[in-house]
C-alpha cells in the first residue's frame, strides 16, 4: 500500500507506535558551474546550467519489520544556491540605463540574511516538511506549488483541517525584489522574514506554535546537522526557522525565460534581441505590454516595470466598485512579479480571474470606477478608468507575450524540489 508524506504522520499517530530510523547521507559536492520566492496563502495569514538531483534517487530505509514505518532520506546532493540566484544572475538583472533602478537594486534581502547554501538547504526542507503543521497534514509547499510557480491552483488555499484561506496564495517567483519587503498581498508583513512565520501560527493554514515547533523539530533526527550547518550548532529556534525559509524563498529567482534569453543573445552595443527570439505575435505583444495607451499599447510595463516585470507598491486596480476587501487600504494590494505568470492561475487576490485572456479583458474595458482607484487607471482627459479597446488580435498577442516569461528551469530545477521521497508502507 501507498501512502504520501501527507499522510505518513498521522498513520503513526492512529496506527503505530512505533520509532522512526533514518539519516542524512553524507552530502556530495556539486561544482557551481554545474548550477545555473511563504508568500501568501492568505487566511490570517524565484539558465538551462541549473543544477539536478543526483541520478539516483533517494529511498527510504529498509523497514526493520512489517509495523515500521521508514524514513525518507534526502537528496543525496549539495546545491550551491548562492551561485543560483547571485554569480549567475545575468547581467540584465544588474546594469541599465543611469536613470532606471535595476533589478539587483531593489533586493529586500536584509544585511543579517544573505543567502548561503546551508541556510537555503535548510530552508528547502523547512518548506516541504509537513512536520511544520500541527498534524502534520500540509507543508509550506502544500500551498505554493514548485510546477505553478510556487503559487497554488486552487482559488484559495486549503489548511491543515480542510478550512480555506482567504486570500489566494501568491506566486513566489522574484519575491526578493519587491523593493518596499512588505510581504502579503495587504503589506501586513513588513519582512519576508516575518512572512514566512505567520501561516505556520495561523489557525487555518498550519495550526502551530512557534514554540511548539521548536520542541517538534528537535525530536527529528534530520534537523540537528541541517541546523549546525546553517548556523553553527544545532539549536533550533524560530528565528533560525525564519531566516531560513527566507533564504529559500528569496532564491526562487526567475531569470531564463525565452525573453530573457533575448538579452543573453543580444550583440555587443545592440540591444535586446527580441525580434531573433520571439515570434511576430510575442514581439507585437511585447511592444504592446510595454507602450502606453497613447501610443496603441496597453501600458502593463507602468506597473509591472523592467526586466524582471515587478512594480515597487500596491494598487487599487479597480477590480469593484467597492472595496470589498481593504487590502493595504483603500483596495490596494501588492502586485507580483509576472515571472511564471501562464502557469501561475487563477489571479488576484481573491483569484476571481481563471484565465490570463480574463485578466487582459479586465484591464481592456472592466476596471471598476472605484474611488480610490490608482490614477495610472484613469484617462488623464476625463477622469474615467481607462478603456483599451484592444482588438482581439492585440489580446492573443499580449497574452502571446506573457507566455514569453514562463521560466521552465525554475519550475522544475531540483534546487527548489521536494526533498522528501514518496515511501512505501507495509501495514
Amino acid at each position: 500500500m501507498w501512502i504520501s508524506r501527507e499522510s505518513l504522520a498521522l498513520c503513526l499517530a492512529l496506527l503505530f507506535a512505533a520509532a522512526l530510523t533514518g539519516c542524512i547521507p553524507e552530502e556530495l559536492p556539486v561544482d557551481s558551474n554545474d548550477v545555473a520566492e511563504s508568500e501568501e496563502s492568505d487566511s490570517g495569514t524565484g539558465n538551462d546550467s541549473s543544477n539536478e538531483s543526483s541520478p539516483e534517487t533517494p529511498t527510504a530505509n529498509e523497514p526493520e519489520d512489517e509495523n515500521t514505518i521508514p524514513m525518507p532520506l534526502l537528496p543525496e546532493t549539495e546545491f550551491d544556491y548562492v551561485a543560483y540566484a547571485d554569480t549567475n544572475l545575468p547581467a540584465h538583472f544588474r546594469n541599465g540605463p543611469q536613470d532606471v533602478v535595476t533589478v539587483i537594486q531593489q533586493d529586500n534581502t536584509p544585511d543579517d540574511n544573505p543567502i548561503t547554501n546551508a541556510g537555503a538547504t535548510l530552508g528547502r526542507v523547512l518548506f516541504y516538511d509537513v512536520n511544520l503543521s500541527v498534524n502534520n497534514a500540509v507543508s509550506c509547499a502544500s500551498c505554493h506549488q514548485q510546477e505553478v510557480g510556487f503559487s497554488d491552483p486552487d482559488t484559495l488555499s486549503t489548511g491543515f483541517q480542510g478550512g480555506l484561506t482567504g486570500r489566494h496564495s501568491m506566486s513566489l517567483s522574484n519575491n526578493r525584489f519587491y523593493e518596499p519587503g512588505n510581504f502579503f498581498w495587504d503589506h501586513r508583513a513588513d519582512t519576508l522574514e516575518d512572512q514566512v512565520l505567520m501561516p505556520i501560527e495561523d489557525t487555518v493554514e498550519m495550526g502551530m506554535t512557534l514554540e511548539d515547533l521548536e520542541v517538534k523539530l528537535a525530536e527529528l533526527p534530520y534537523y540537528a546537522e541541517l541546523f549546525s550547518n546553517a548556523f553553527g550548532d544545532d539549536e533550533i529556534t524560530s528565528d533560525r526557522i525564519s531566516k531560513a525559509l527566507a533564504q529559500f524563498t528569496r532564491a526562487m529567482v526567475s531569470y531564463q525565460s525565452k525573453y530573457d534569453q533575448a538579452f543573453e543573445q543580444s550583440q555587443p552595443g545592440q540591444g535586446p534581441a527580441f525580434a531573433e527570439v520571439f515570434t511576430a505575435d510575442e514581439e507585437a505583444g511585447r511592444l504592446l505590454f510595454e507602450q502606453g495607451p497613447p501610443n496603441g499599447g496597453a501600458g502593463c510595463g507602468a506597473c509591472h516595470a523592467g526586466v524582471a516585470q515587478i512594480t515597487d507598491e500596491a494598487h487599487n486596480i479597480g477590480l469593484d466598485v467597492t472595496n470589498l476587501d481593504e487590502g493595504a487600504g483603500n483596495g490596494r494590494f501588492k502586485v507580483p512579479s509576472l515571472r511564471n505568470v501562464a502557469v501561475s492561475a487563477p489571479y488576484m487576490h481573491d483569484g476571481r480571474f481563471e484565465s490570463l485572456a480574463d485578466v487582459i479583458n479586465h484591464y481592456d474595458s472592466g476596471v471598476k470606477n472605484n474611488p480610490d482607484l490608482d490614477p495610472i487607471l484613469r484617462n488623464p482627459t476625463n477622469g474615467q478608468p481607462v478603456r483599451l479597446n484592444l482588438s482581439e488580435q492585440q489580446k492573443q498577442q499580449l497574452e502571446a507575450f506573457l507566455n514569453t516569461l514562463t521560466d521552465d528551469a525554475l519550475l522544475t530545477s531540483g534546487l527548489f524540489s521536494d526533498p522528501f521521497p514518496s515511501v512505501d508502507v507495509v501495514f
